[in-house]
This record gives C-alpha cells, structure tokens and sequence, in this order.
C-alpha cells in the first residue's frame, strides 16, 4: 500500500519538474533569440546610419550654435573647441554664429575660450563670446532678488534664503540666445539652433542630430554619456508617456512606444531631452511667441519641487506636440574622451550580453516598479499650489521631481 501511494506522487513530481525543465528551456531559447534579433537590429541601424550621407538635407543650412561654461578648462582644450571649429569650417563659416556664455569659472576656461574667440575670428566667423567674471561667491553675497530665490531651513546654509539653481541657469541660456534673436529684428536668419553641452563630439555627431526624422522635428537630442553604460541627463529626460527611466542602461524606457524605437535603432520619441547635444528650429525662440527658458514658479517650489529647464521648454513649446521631440540613439557623446569611445565600438554600440542582460533588467524593473506614487505625490504638490490662487498653472508637472536644488559657492547642492 506505501508503495502504490508513493507512485504516483512521485510521478507528479517528475511531471512537474520536466515541464519546470522545459519551461526554463523554452523561456532561455526565446532569451537567446530575442536578444541576437534586437541586437541585429541595433548593430545594422548602426551601420545604415554611418553609411548615410553626412551632408545636410537643407544646404546650405545656417546654424546658431548656443553654449554655456563654467570650469571647463580641461575639455575646452583638449576637445569642445576643436570640435567647433571643425563644425564650423564643415558648414561653413557665413553660415554660422557662435554664441557662448562663460560665467564665474575659477580655472582658465576664460582662457580656453579667448582662443577659440581669436581662432573663429580667423576663420570669419560671426560670433559673441561673454566672459561673466560673477561668480557663484558674488551671487550668494548679493541681495536676493524678487525672484529666483527661495527660503532654506538647512544648517549648512548661512542665509535664510538661497538662489535657485534653475532659473539661474534659465537666465544664462536666456542670455545666450540674445544674438538670435537681435540678428532675427535685423533680418538675419538661421534654420536651427544648435544647443551644444560641456561634451566631447565630431562633426557627423552635429550632421546626424540635424538630419534626425529627416529634419522634421520640434527638438532632437544626442544620448549622452559620463560613465558607460548609464547614460547621463537623467533630469532632462522623459519617455513618450512623460515618465522618467526604467533603467538607467539599455534601454532605458518604460513606455512602449519609446523603448520599441530604440530597439529598431530609430529616432525614440519622447517629451523631453537634452542629454548633451539639442537641435531646435530657430522659429522656436524668434518672433513675439519665442520661447525663453525658465524654471518653475518659485512658491510651486516652496513645495520641494523642481524641474529642469531644458525638460520645461519642451513642456512650454507647442510644436512639441505637433512636431515630435526625439532622441536619436545613433547620435551618442560623452563627457570624457573614454566614455566617448566606449560608445562608439564599431560593428553595434551595445553588446550582445548588454542586450541579454538589459532587455530583462528592463523588463523586471517595468513590472515591479512604478512611477505612479512619486508622480502622484508630485500632482497633488501641484493641483494644491495652482488651487491656492486663480489663474497658476504649470504645463511641465511631468518634468518635476521631489527635489529642491539651489546654487552654493562651489556648484549646486539639492536640499
């Protein structure tokens, strides 16, 4: 009788651990081809996107080239400056302004830049480089101002009240564009502005990013990168349904519409980006509706929320929605020379165990994880600030984070 009982138990625990086996078996086969047919995908978009013409679509197109620096001695010399003038002398020199603004660097970045000054002026370039010696010391000695600045409860802060870091940077790339917008009264046309970040990059970068969706696009974007294989501007950037991140590696994205672009090597719409490198039509920021950069109001800030401005003028420009933002995987560039060069191996950008090993880090993480409670305590900061007084309304929420962020003698530090 013990036997017979044992049988058929036994039985059904050979049962289910064949099926177990085979389960494992067909779960690692589906793995194994899934990740070698999206890494086909990815490796040959690659291929098609370096074989492709690195002419422009429009030529001669004219470019306003926009920058912002502070302290970046290092790689204004040994990359970014170079990187400008060969940008420069490959569209053009009549067809293109330079427009940067330095402020407050305690190394030579003034320095660096006086030589790009004098080598664009070789060159006949158009061009205004502002040298700002106030530095973060001056700021945080000078008396608050109506706006921009905000009340701290923090030891470490010696003043009840600091400047904010986002409408200080708003207000240097607001600064930025003033030529755009001069030569625009007078005339003067440009076909896109080009936003270009403290980044190591090459011309067919530059001509990839303006050719991006064939040119029809409100912004597109460059992935950039510190430290491999995270990418970097996590604040700016948003997937197609305004959620942050995933996974902070490949690929990245927790909408659908987003990830399956990427997965195919083609431009990945989202509602925000920045991430190094910005092409932007010029029409955005010229004309009696041009855009200017901001950060959120300060009293909506009170409520120890911030969000980036490069995230809010997306939010803030209509052809976002009717143009599309995107950001184009095969435009990739980085803050040191060997981030940079780990992301252009030729053959694909991303391994074959990166893709293993990132399609079910990302798919893990989109089924036990979930933006839903910070965006929710995030709406109610909002709907409760815009119920305080009529009229308040803040078209970025999906740009905004549990984070207060103010300017301190050496950078910034978030509260």
């Amino acid at each position: 009788m013990k036997a017979m009982w044992f049988r058929p138990r036994l039985l059904r625990q050979l049962l289910t651990r064949s099926a177990l086996r085979k389960l494992l078996v067909l779960l690692l086969v589906w793995t194994i081809v899934e990740a070698q047919l999206v890494y086909r995908r990815v490796a040959r978009a690659q291929l098609e996107y370096e074989a492709q013409d690195t002419t422009l679509q429009k030529n001669p197109t004219r470019v306003f080239i926009a920058s912002l620096h502070w302290n970046n001695e290092a790689i204004l010399r040994s990359h970014w400056n170079k990187g400008v003038l060969d940008l420069v002398k490959t569209l053009g020199p009549e067809n293109v302004f330079v427009s940067v603004y330095e402020s407050g660097s305690w190394d030579d970045s003034k320095g660096a830049l006086r030589e790009l000054d004098r080598d664009l002026g070789k060159a006949g370039v158009a061009r205004r480089i502002v040298l700002d010696n106030e530095t973060h010391e001056d700021l945080l000695k000078s008396k608050p101002g109506e706006t921009g600045w905000i009340r701290v409860r923090n030891r470490e802060i010696a003043r009840d009240s600091a400047p904010r870091r986002i409408p200080y940077l708003s207000r240097l790339r607001n600064l930025s564009l003033e030529p755009l917008r001069e030569l625009a009264e007078n005339g003067t046309r440009f076909d896109h502005v080009l936003f270009l970040g403290d980044v190591i990059f090459k011309v067919p970068d530059v001509i990839g990013l303006l050719n991006t969706n064939d040119g029809h696009y409100a912004a597109a974007c460059s992935l950039d990168f510190s430290k491999p294989p995270r990418f970097y501007d996590t604040f700016a950037m948003r997937d197609a349904k305004g959620h942050e991140h995933a996974t902070q590696t490949w690929p990245y994205f927790r909408s659908s519409e987003s990830r399956n672009a990427l997965l195919n090597g083609l431009p990945v719409p989202v509602s925000s980006c920045w991430n190094g490198i910005v092409a932007m039509p010029t029409s955005a920021f010229t004309g009696i509706k041009g855009l200017n950069f901001r950060g959120i109001n300060d009293t909506l800030a009170e409520s120890h929320l911030e969000g980036s401005e490069c995230c809010l003028i997306h939010a803030d420009n209509p052809a976002s929605r009717t143009r599309g933002v995107f950001l184009n995987p095969n435009v990739r560039v980085g803050y040191n020379e060997k981030a940079y060069e780990a992301v252009h191996q030729p053959g694909s950008w991303i391994s074959l165990p990166q893709v293993y090993f990132g399609l079910w880090k990302n798919r893990i993480a989109r089924r036990f994880t979930t933006p839903w409670f910070k965006e929710l305590s995030v709406s109610r900061r909002v709907r409760r600030w815009e119920q305080e007084e009529e009229g308040r309304e803040e078209p970025g929420q999906f740009c905004l984070i549990s984070e207060m962020q103010i300017i301190v003698h050496n950078g910034w530090k978030h509260l």
